[in-house]
């Protein structure tokens, strides 16, 4: 298996530039790591000194490194903090709008031996993160022979992974780590099958951020006038499939406000689903405010997750097609939240969570979906869910302090 890996990113790194020339993703992937080395080098010489490194998949788990990143930043604040991407949909995001406690970005090279050398002879990182998933076996395999810490935050395991299916290559990717935290105690249990030890169950850390944000959301004051005293719907991260739904509940309930933050900032889609909202709309970004409106697109990147705010109930999408979104965004402000039936539960272990409290609510078709809706507009009904959204939050703060208490104290 150790062959046949090694040949197979021999001929993906040799095949990259004529595959980049028939598809704009893998062009992005093929660019974006250009001159990645000598970027590299030039930034460590900007930037001496004790580095902290954090590999994510994409934005998700960049919000989940996040909480760790700020307590880093906040009790050591001489820490060089690099942020490695795998995927082109998290790097260039946050490459626009910049954090300003992370010093550098970077893609993650290819999972080849020499690839995975000369990064690290580069950054020369004093303790490395890995988040979630996304695990790459040179990488690991070379930050562990190098004797550097190594730790996953925030793991969370299913049984039909091919970690636990069988023995040998892919399962020894897990045992280069010093520790894995994980989000729930079957991640755990499911460790402690294969004979790793080195785990502690401390939940998610996006609960630290979910409550951050909205401890300080940002405000849009136009937003907030034009709401005036009606209850708001916020649809957050929704594709195709969710909105063959939503719309026949838009137009069905016209005493509420709408906001709708698709997934995509493709304006066609959005303007279809215009078309067939019989209240009046508005896009955010040519929004007119002398013209009525009951529906407001926001066709633009960054707000989504302050909008939660003003929501009475949220939809969160995705789950009809690649995957649920983040549903902790509207359940920090005590909001709760509907989704679609999500195809994998083990894949997002908060969707079921958040059922069993009481706060998160799973629809298949417009019934459910309306039903739901209907029982959340009883104040009694509503006023638990709610209570139980700020409780389940409450509880699970603290989780960063935890892993950043642990892993320093190794040093």
């Amino acid at each position: 298996m150790v062959w046949f890996y090694h040949i197979l990113l021999w001929i993906i790194d040799g095949l990259l530039p004529l595959a980049a020339l028939f598809s704009s993703k893998v062009k992005a992937f093929y660019i974006g790591r250009k001159g990645l080395f000598d970027s590299l080098i030039q930034f460590r010489e900007n930037h001496p000194g004790n580095l902290v490194w954090f590999h994510v998949a994409s934005l998700g788990e960049f919000e989940q490194a996040k909480p760790l990143i700020e307590l880093w930043k906040t009790k050591e604040p001489d820490t060089v903090i690099l942020v490695s991407f795998f995927s082109p949909s998290g790097y260039i995001p946050l490459a626009r709008k910049k954090d300003g406690q992370v010093d550098a970005i970077t893609y993650l090279p290819l999972d080849r031996k020499k690839y995975a050398r000369r990064f690290l002879d580069i950054i020369q990182p004093s303790q490395a993160f890995f988040v979630k998933y996304d695990l790459w076996h040179q990488f690991l395999s070379e930050t562990s022979r190098r004797k550097i810490p190594l730790f996953l935050i925030s793991a969370s395991f299913r049984e039909d992974q091919i970690y636990f299916r069988r023995a040998g290559f892919f399962r020894k990717s897990l045992f280069f780590f010093d520790h894995i935290f994980t989000q729930n105690e079957k991640s755990g249990s499911l460790l402690a099958q294969i004979g790793y030890s080195k785990f502690s169950w401390v939940g998610d850390t996006r609960f630290d951020r979910v409550w951050a944000r909205a401890q300080a959301p940002q405000n849009y004051p136009e937003i907030k006038k034009w709401i005036e005293n009606k209850k708001v719907i916020v649809l957050g991260s929704v594709w195709e499939e969710d909105m063959a739904l939503l719309i026949p509940l838009i137009n069905a309930h016209p005493e509420f406000r709408w906001i709708i933050a698709p997934h995509s900032m493709d304006k066609n889609p959005m303007k279809e689903w215009k078309e067939k909202i019989t209240l009046s709309t508005q896009f955010f970004t040519e929004w007119n405010h002398e013209q009525a409106a009951s529906v407001l697109f926001v066709d633009t990147i960054g707000m989504l997750a302050s909008l939660y705010q003003y929501a009475y109930i949220a939809y969160v999408g995705g789950a009809f097609g690649t995957g649920l979104h983040n549903i902790l965004e509207p359940i920090g402000f005590g909001v709760p939240v509907i989704f679609g039936k999500v195809r994998k539960a083990g894949k997002f272990p908060e969707a079921e969570e958040a059922r069993e409290r009481g706060c998160g609510f799973q629809v298949q078709n417009y019934e459910e979906l309306e039903a739901y809706f209907r029982r959340l507009e009883i104040e009694e009904f509503y006023g638990v869910s709610q209570k139980s959204a700020r409780e389940w939050v409450q509880s699970n703060r603290g989780v960063a302090q935890k892993i950043f208490d642990f892993t320093t104290n190794l040093r």
